[in-house]
């Protein structure tokens, strides 16, 4: 009896094993196909003004896919961490809040942790820094005339009776409706990552003296913001044939912008505002 059971048996296990062996085997190959690297070429600019007669040149880096993070910052830092400790770039983030790492990837100004990696491997990534700035080093650009030109805009809440007496700071609350607040939406959103402006031709000749579709943005949320009170003060700053009126409607800013804002159309209502305060003059 004891004979027969063991024969009965024997097939059975002799089937488990096998399925096993089989599901195994699967396994392993399809761990195998997986680990199959994806390699893709990034090239990136490097220039080191710490090196004497250098030249900004494309530095080209492979990196593996399958072992990198989805967006292109996944990469850059990769890059860093295990190939180039020299490669020199900004970020913070990683969530398209702080606008550090704004650059140009594939020919578009935006964010390298909003941009995703192109899978097709048979093509290179280019990245450069922020077109038509002055360059630190490598991809970062210098922001010194940027942050000077919103600094120049007195981007904070402004009332005549605080400014005559410093004193009533906070005595009181800023009531707004909620009319009123949606008004600022679509432009207190901006981050400042400098992708719009860097990618207006008008900018880029005329940086001095053209503030540009960023700070114009910032500049419009202030004037038509219904606490602030020195409306006709901002615009008269304005009121000269560059600081608003390089503008030629071109739209690159809107176009290229990572977090789907409309700089050219708060520029649009800041001429409106300007044309009525001219007439009010």
């Amino acid at each position: 009896m004891a004979t027969a059971a063991v024969t009965k048996l024997a097939p059975a296990r002799r089937a488990l094993v096998q399925l096993c062996q089989t599901r195994c085997a699967q396994t392993a190959a399809a761990t195998a196909t997986q680990e199959q690297p994806r390699y893709k070429k990034f090239k990136i600019y490097r220039w080191d003004p710490d090196k004497t007669g250098d030249k900004p040149s494309l530095q080209e880096y492979d990196v593996d896919l399958n072992k990198c993070g989805p967006m292109v910052l996944d990469a850059l830092i990769k890059i860093k961490n295990e190939i180039d400790p020299t490669l020199t770039f900004r970020r913070s983030c990683r969530e398209g809040i702080c606008g550090s790492c704004s650059m140009n990837i594939g020919g578009v100004n935006t964010l390298a942790c909003l941009c995703k990696i192109n899978a097709n491997t048979s093509k290179a990534l280019k990245v450069y820094p922020l077109p038509h700035m002055y360059v630190v080093k490598d991809l970062v650009p210098d922001m010194s005339n940027f942050y000077a030109q919103y600094r120049a805009i007195e981007p904070y809440l402004k009332q005549k009776d605080i400014e005559s007496d410093e004193s009533k700071i906070g005595m009181e609350q800023n009531l707004q409706s909620v009319k009123d607040r949606a008004k600022l939406d679509g432009l207190y959103e901006c981050i400042l990552c400098a992708c719009c402006s860097t990618s207006c031709p008008s900018y880029w000749w005329n940086s001095d003296k053209y503030l540009g579709p960023a700070v114009l943005m910032q500049a419009y949320r202030w004037m038509i913001d219904s606490r602030d009170e020195f409306q006709q003060e901002r615009l008269q700053m304005m009121e000269d044939s560059f600081s608003v009126y390089r503008c030629h409607t071109i739209m690159n800013c809107t176009k290229t912008c990572p977090k789907g804002l409309n700089p050219g159309l708060a520029i649009g209502e800041i001429k409106k505002l300007l044309a009525q305060y001219n007439n009010k003059a």
